[in-house]
C-alpha cells in the first residue's frame, strides 16, 4: 500500500483542484455598519447547460487518520462545494486526472472554517470528516443527467498525518 502523507490545506496546493473557502486576509468588503467583512465570490462554480444549483445537507460518519483510500470519484457535469457546519479539521483528498483515470492522490488537512470547491472533472476522496457529527452544507448540480463517475483503487492507498 503506497503511504500519503497529509498537507496544509492552502489556496495555492488545492489550485489545480478547486477552490478553498474561508475568511482568511482581509475582507473584499466590509457590510452591515461595519459589523460583518464579506469575501466574496470565492468559488468558480459551475452547473453546466442543463443543470442548475442545489443545496444538500450531507452528514457522514467520522473516520481517522491512517485512512484507508480505495475509492475516488468526479462529477463530469459540475462543480460540488462542501461547507462545513461545524469548527474541526476534515480530509480532502484529490487527485489529477491521467489520461481519463486518476493520477497519484494528494490528501489536505482543511483546518477549521475551511470548505472547498471541486471543479468539474476532479478527482476527489469522499466526504472525509475527522471528527463528530460529520454536517456539510453541499453546493453541487441538479439536473436529470448523470453526474457521477466513481473509480476503485487497487491497491489502495494508506494517508496518514504529516
Amino acid at each position: 500500500m503506497t503511504l500519503i502523507r497529509t498537507e496544509p490545506l492552502t489556496q495555492a496546493a488545492f489550485a489545480p483542484f478547486g477552490d478553498v473557502l474561508e475568511a482568511s486576509g482581509p475582507a473584499d468588503k466590509i457590510i452591515n455598519r461595519g459589523l460583518c467583512g464579506r469575501w466574496h465570490d470565492r468559488a468558480r462554480l459551475d452547473f453546466g447547460p442543463e443543470g442548475r444549483a442545489g443545496i444538500s445537507i450531507f452528514k457522514a460518519e467520522p473516520r481517522e487518520l491512517p485512512y484507508v483510500l480505495d475509492l475516488v470519484e468526479r462529477h463530469p457535469e459540475g462543480s460540488q462545494a462542501f461547507l462545513p457546519m461545524s469548527e474541526t479539521e476534515w480530509l480532502v483528498i484529490v487527485a489529477p486526472d491521467a489520461g481519463g483515470t486518476p493520477g497519484r492522490p494528494r490528501a489536505f488537512l482543511a483546518a477549521p472554517g475551511q470548505g472547498i470547491n471541486f471543479h468539474r472533472g476532479t478527482w476527489h476522496g469522499v466526504l472525509t470528516p475527522l471528527h463528530a457529527p460529520g454536517l456539510f452544507a453541499v453546493v453541487d448540480r441538479i439536473g436529470s443527467t448523470a453526474n457521477l463517475e466513481e473509480f476503485p483503487l487497487d491497491p489502495p492507498y494508506r494517508i496518514e498525518r504529516a
